[in-house]
C-alpha cells in the first residue's frame, strides 16, 4: 500500500512518497504553487506512476490547535483530492515539521538556496513519517 505525502507551501509543495509496503518514507520532489486545477493534474500523473492507494495532506494547525486560514486552505485542497481520486485522503497535524526540516538542513551545512529547494520535500518526508509511524503503531495495538 502506497502512500502520497503533500506539503502545501505558499510557494512550493513538497511531496513524499512511501515504500510499497506503506513503511518507509523517500522524499519524491518539489512542485510549484500553482491553481489547485493545475496542482491536481500534476499529482494525478504522481498517484498513477506510484500506484498511490492513500493521500496525506499536511494539516498546519495554530500551535494552541485552533485551525487558521492555512488549515482551512489544507482542507478545501484535501475535499478537492478525495472529490478527484476518489481515494483515502488524511489531514495529518504538520505543526513544526518546516521547522524540523529547517533544523535538520541547517545541521546538513547546506546553503540557504540550496535548503530553500529541499525543505519542503523534507517537510513532506516527516508528515509521512510521522503518519506511518502513528499508523503502525494503531496496527501494532
Amino acid at each position: 500500500m502506497r502512500i502520497l505525502a503533500l506539503d502545501l507551501g505558499s510557494k512550493r509543495v513538497g511531496v513524499a512518497v512511501s515504500d510499497s509496503l506503506g513503511l518507509t518514507a523517500q522524499g519524491l520532489t518539489v512542485l510549484k504553487r500553482q491553481p489547485a486545477h493545475q496542482l491536481i493534474s500534476v499529482i494525478a500523473s504522481i498517484l498513477e506512476q506510484y500506484d498511490v492507494d492513500e493521500i496525506v495532506v499536511g494539516y498546519p494547525k495554530n500551535m494552541n490547535g485552533t485551525i487558521g486560514p492555512r488549515g482551512r486552505e489544507a482542507e478545501a485542497f484535501a475535499e478537492q483530492l478525495r472529490n478527484r481520486f476518489r481515494l483515502p485522503v488524511v489531514l495529518w497535524d504538520e505543526r513544526l515539521t518546516t521547522a524540523a526540516a529547517e533544523r535538520s538542513l541547517l545541521e546538513a551545512d547546506l546553503s540557504r538556496k540550496k535548503r530553500r529547494q529541499v525543505v519542503d520535500q523534507l517537510a513532506a518526508v516527516l508528515i509521512l513519517e510521522g503518519y506511518l509511524q502513528a499508523r503502525g503503531a494503531k496496527n501494532d495495538g
